[in-house]
C-alpha cells in the first residue's frame, strides 16, 4: 500500500477517532450521570463516560504515552488514574481546589496540543503534567459523589473505567509504528485540544 494511502486511511482513522468521542458523550451535560446508574462501582464506572471534556484527556494520556514509546506508554496511563484517585480523596473530604472545570479543559488542550505537536519532554515532565492535570479530573468525580454512595466502589469503577479510556488511547496511538499512522495520530491530538478550546470556552 502506498504511503499517500496508508496516509489517508490514518486520517480517517483520526476522524472516526474524534466523531467516535464526540458520539459517546452527551454534549449538554458534561458531568452529570442520571438515574440509569447513580451510586456504587457502576456509578462510578459510568461517571467518565458521560463527559466528553474527561473522556478525551483520558485517551490523550494514552496516545501521548504511546507516541512517546516505553516507558510512557505505561508510566503515564498508572500515573493519571493513581494521581486521580487522590484527587477525587481530597474532594470527598471536603477539600477545594479553585478552577476545576478550566483545568479539566486546558488538560484535553494541553495533551492534545502535546500530540499535534509531537512532543518529547523528559520522562519527569510529562509524568508531571499529567499527573498534574489528574488532580482536577479526580476532584471533579469525588465532588459529585452522589449521597450515600460508597466512595470506596465508586473510586474503584471511575479508576477502572479511566484506565479502559487510556487502553483506548494507546491501541490507536500504537499506529505511530507507521509513518502514515504519525499523521493521524497527530491530526487526533488535534482534534482533541480543539474539543478542550470548546470547553475552556464554555467554563471562562
Amino acid at each position: 500500500m502506498r504511503d499517500h494511502e496508508h496516509s489517508n486511511i490514518a486520517g480517517a482513522l483520526g476522524v472516526a477517532l474524534v466523531a467516535a468521542l464526540l458520539l459517546a458523550s452527551r454534549p449538554a451535560v458534561a458531568h452529570i450521570v442520571d438515574g440509569s446508574a447513580t451510586g456504587g462501582f457502576l456509578g462510578g464506572f459510568a461517571h467518565p463516560l458521560f463527559g466528553l471534556d474527561h473522556v478525551v484527556a483520558m485517551v490523550a494520556v494514552g496516545l501521548w504515552g504511546a507516541f512517546l514509546g516505553a516507558p510512557a506508554i505505561w508510566l503515564l496511563p498508572i500515573t493519571f488514574p493513581m494521581v486521580m484517585a487522590l484527587g477525587g480523596a481530597i474532594a470527598i473530604l471536603g477539600v477545594p481546589v479553585p478552577g476545576v472545570e478550566i483545568g479539566i479543559a486546558s488538560s484535553a488542550i494541553a495533551l492534545g496540543g502535546m500530540i499535534a505537536l509531537a512532543a518529547r519532554p523528559p520522562l519527569i515532565v510529562a509524568a508531571l503534567i499529567v499527573g498534574a492535570f489528574a488532580v482536577f479530573h479526580g476532584h471533579a468525580h469525588g465532588a459529585e459523589l452522589p449521597p450515600g454512595t460508597d466512595a470506596v466502589a465508586f473510586s474503584v469503577g471511575f479508576v477502572m473505567a479511566t484506565g479502559m479510556l487510556h487502553l483506548a488511547g494507546i491501541a490507536f496511538g500504537l499506529l505511530t509504528r507507521w509513518p502514515a499512522g504519525r499523521i493521524g495520530v497527530r491530526a487526533a491530538g488535534v482534534g482533541i485540544a480543539l474539543v478542550g478550546a470548546l470547553f475552556l470556552s464554555k467554563a471562562i
